[in-house]
């Protein structure tokens, strides 16, 4: 298959309305995430993908206006479907306060249980118990694609998330968030204590 090259004809990647987010806009953001998360440079996938190296660059600003033929070559190199290049941004940060949500009381004890999430069909949660002091902040690189992490505040106070979106929880707080993003757990005071459960489909 000889050299895919950008295609700036009306073939390409149409644009929205203004004020929303472009279809170049969600392929510059999917090509960095997995590019970065396989582990490839530019001048690395471009060469997998038959691709221009600054036409890649081009792309991954958010400029030009690629074609179906190089998202095809782009999205074969890193392993992706074709649609996972253009997929709107992974849902952000769900919180839900101590004393918000549905609560369920027993009937003949003083126990209350209140739901915060449910599993998708086919999930698997692995769950943990977070200890942390004030200092340098944990920052985790991207986990595999899919995996969403929900985390309840059991003591202290911590902000955490996605490093472009973190929230303050205090004790009882809860969030989610993607964990296939680079994300960051700061603890604010010491003791602080948390559980956090990773799910993956």
């Amino acid at each position: 298959m000889g050299p895919v090259r950008q295609d700036e004809q009306s073939s390409g990647v149409s644009n929205t309305t203004p004020g929303e987010v472009t279809p170049q806009q969600l392929v510059a953001t999917a090509l960095r995430r997995e590019r970065t998360r396989a582990g490839l440079s530019i001048g690395e996938l471009a060469r997998r993908a038959g691709v221009g190296k600054s036409t890649l660059s081009q792309l991954e600003s958010g400029d030009g206006n690629p074609s179906i033929e190089t998202l095809w070559a782009l999205s074969t190199a890193l392993g992706l479907t074709f649609s996972a290049l253009l997929d709107a941004p992974p849902s952000r940060v769900e919180v839900v306060r101590f004393g918000e949500g549905p609560v369920i009381q027993a009937a003949d004890a003083d126990y209350s249980a209140t739901l915060l999430s449910t599993a998708p069909p086919g999930a698997r949660r692995d769950i943990y118990i977070l200890r942390a002091d004030p200092g340098k902040p944990r920052i985790s690189e991207p986990h595999k694609r899919g995996v969403v992490e929900y985390v309840v505040i059991s003591a202290g106070r911590a902000r955490l998330g996605p490093t472009d979106a973190t929230v303050e929880l205090g004790p009882g707080d809860y969030a989610s968030y993607p964990g296939d993003v680079e994300h960051v757990f700061d603890a604010l005071e010491p003791g602080t204590v948390a559980v956090m459960v990773s799910e993956s489909t």
